[in-house]
């Protein structure tokens, strides 16, 4: 379970960094951040697929698609000065919140 659980975390950490990287491309009219977003969705993509051989595409992509969202609005926050309301972050709160209780409940392997 925690080699499935470490490759999800990359695979989201993978997403993220692309999804930095997408706005930097400035609408993929710059080379190397273009390059570097697309190497890192499909390092994201190939590393969920093999998570998803061993757990269930429901909670899994609830947890990377979740965790990818907060994370993205954080660094978004941090690297770009993107504003959001505080309302907002409440919700990126509630999705955080959930992303736990999905994990603590995702079934166990071996």
């Amino acid at each position: 379970m925690f080699r499935h659980g470490l490759l999800l975390v990359v695979a989201i950490a993978c997403e993220t960094v692309a999804t930095l990287l997408l706005k930097r491309s400035d609408g993929m009219s710059r080379l190397w951040p273009s390059v570097g977003m697309l190497v890192g969705y499909v390092a994201a993509l190939f590393l969920l697929s093999l998570v998803l051989k061993s757990l269930p595409v429901g909670p899994v992509y609830a947890v990377w698609s979740g965790l990818g969202t907060a994370l993205t609005a954080l660094l978004g926050y941090i690297a770009f000065g993107d504003r959001l309301p505080p309302g907002a972050w409440v919700g990126v709160a509630l999705v955080c919140a959930g992303v736990v209780f999905l994990s603590v409940y995702l079934p166990r392997t071996d």
